[in-house]
């Protein structure tokens, strides 16, 4: 029986017998395109090693790519009909997530020919006319549950220990840039300063093209937040048009949860290092940008809980220093606001 069981191990693939709807739904992407990822990662997880009944890349894959779109070891144990343990499930994961993760900024990128940021200016611009957008920023705490973790600085606003992620959207849905390394208190306006992303707009890499973010982001000429405490029509159309333009992100983030439930708080939180976690987050975006730019099915929704790592309500007093402060920011906004 254990040979059995080790031989199935080896030579039975899922991909052989299901059908393709039950191969996206259990794997999240299309058959083929699982193809290419067993084509990507063979070279690097094919182990060196003399036992007859070693895990094929394929098998490997599978089980790493199953267990992202379930976040149970258990369930993919139980569920695949590969005769895997829970260990050998452990042991592909890490070895198949930090190949994957090599090939992150494939996937993740933001626009930089001109034919890109045009198309994504006239993409946002046709969801509510603010011109000039090149991505909405948002931030999102992903769970972690790991008891060594006694440092409070992982314990965010929602009281939970979670990895803080900041991320770019484009309009299609894509995400453009992705920041996975702070925990979960940290600030969000701390966390786009410190980011590469951040970085480059401020030093004007983007040209004129801007950023829309919550109110927990500062107020910049390249990164445009709504006004505080709106007085005007003009400004309460504004705000409304930021807000709508803004759910594309929100949007993403229950798609890229409800695709990947590994990463919902539903599940209790990633139950890895912290590392391994943010390997892991960053992979399963590369992931979804995978699934979208291919057309593959959404999946339904887990639910409409809010795991938004949203900050304390901006105090109009600093916003109006913050203001004077960045004159250009400022007038950047009102140039906008006068569009509405």
């Amino acid at each position: 029986m254990v040979y059995i069981n080790a031989y199935v191990r080896q030579h039975f693939s899922p991909l052989d017998v299901l059908s393709d709807w039950a191969v996206q739904a259990k794997y999240r992407l299309p058959r083929a395109e699982i193809q290419r990822l067993i084509t990507l990662v063979s070279p690097h997880i094919q182990r060196a090693t003399r036992c007859n009944f070693a895990l094929s890349p394929e098998v490997q894959l599978l089980a790493a790519l199953r267990f992202y779109a379930v976040g149970s070891f258990l369930e993919v144990v139980g569920g695949d009909g590969t005769g895997l343990s829970k260990a050998s499930v452990s042991q592909s994961v890490a070895a198949v997530t930090p190949i994957l993760l090599r090939h992150a900024r494939t996937h993740i990128k933001m626009p930089t020919t001109r034919d890109e940021v045009r198309q994504v200016h006239q993409g946002f611009h046709a969801v509510a006319g603010i011109p000039r957008v090149i991505g909405v920023v948002d931030g999102i705490l992903i769970p972690i549950h790991n008891p060594s973790l006694v440092d409070p600085c992982w314990i965010g606003r929602k009281h939970y220990a979670a990895i803080n992620t900041q991320v770019v959207v484009d309009q299609n849905g894509l995400i453009t840039d992705i920041v996975a390394k702070w925990p979960g208190g940290t600030h969000d306006s701390f966390r786009w300063a410190n980011s590469a992303v951040g970085q480059k707009a401020g030093r004007g890499e983007f040209g004129r093209s801007i950023l829309l973010g919550d109110s927990g982001y500062p107020l910049r000429s390249y990164l445009v937040t709504p006004v505080t405490n709106p007085a005007t029509p003009q400004e309460e159309r504004f705000n409304e048009a930021h807000t709508r333009t803004r759910t594309k992100v929100e949007r993403v983030f229950g798609i890229w949860k409800s695709r990947y439930r590994c990463i919902h708080r539903s599940l209790g939180g990633l139950r890895l290092s912290p590392l391994k976690c943010c390997r892991m987050i960053v992979v399963t975006a590369m992931l979804h940008n995978i699934a979208v730019r291919i057309g593959a099915d959404e999946p339904p929704p887990v639910d409409n809980e809010e795991e938004h790592s949203e900050d304390e309500a901006p105090n109009p007093a600093l916003c109006d220093v913050q203001a004077v402060l960045h004159q250009a920011s400022a007038q950047t906004r009102q140039e906008l606001i006068n569009l509405f």
